[in-house]
């Protein structure tokens, strides 16, 4: 008989019990606490952030004085904060809303995923399509210094990527937190310190 994975029905338990939409909540929590990505006042740029559990933490960790701006292709489960706006489009279009009358932002974030088809390779091409998206992104509208969380799947080009991204942080990192379900490929790369000249 399937029985689900214990630690995916507790982080999905545990989002459920506290407000969040989605599980994934964790994964940013995690990533924040070892890395401090997130300060009161930041502005943060939020790619993939449907269904919002991202957007609620990232508000909250920013404060009133922070600005939080998610870009999905899909609608929120939840309803954005005061410090918080909600753009509709797909990533690679978002030039159609000329987020260069946004401003700078101190992190760039991402949460991005391709309809999986379950070939593992096939998989994760796709991811990286939309990381490289997201690095691009990261690399306009990051403010020097600032930082970069990406997730990924595990394939043959993802070392080659790090590498990539690696030449414009002084820091990289990858982390695959505690609310990953198991037997998934994916993990998360942390940049920080961005070196925009480099």
């Amino acid at each position: 008989m399937y029985r689900k994975d214990k630690k995916q029905e507790f982080f999905t338990i545990k989002a459920r019990k506290e407000g969040f939409p989605a599980r994934s909540i964790y994964k940013l929590e995690e990533i924040d606490e070892r890395f401090k990505i997130f300060k009161i006042g930041d502005r943060v740029l939020d790619l993939g952030c449907s269904p919002g559990s991202w957007l609620i933490y990232i508000s909250r960790k920013v404060g009133v004085t922070g600005k939080v701006i998610g870009l999905d292709n899909q609608e929120l489960s939840i309803k954005p904060g005061i410090n918080t706006v909600f753009i509709k489009e797909d990533v690679r279009n978002y030039q159609a809303h000329d987020l260069d009358q946004k401003g700078k932002f101190n992190s760039v974030v991402s949460d991005l995923a391709p309809s999986t088809s379950g070939v593992k390779s096939l998989d994760a091409g796709r991811s990286l399509e939309l990381c490289r998206v997201a690095f691009e992104i990261a690399k306009k509208y990051l403010i020097p210094e600032g930082n970069f969380v990406c997730k990924i799947f595990e394939g043959e080009e993802s070392n080659e990527f790090i590498k990539e991204v690696g030449k414009n942080f002084k820091t990289i990192k990858r982390l695959r937190p505690r609310a990953v379900i198991k037997g998934s490929r994916e993990f998360y790369i942390v940049a920080k310190d961005y070196q925009p000249n480099v």
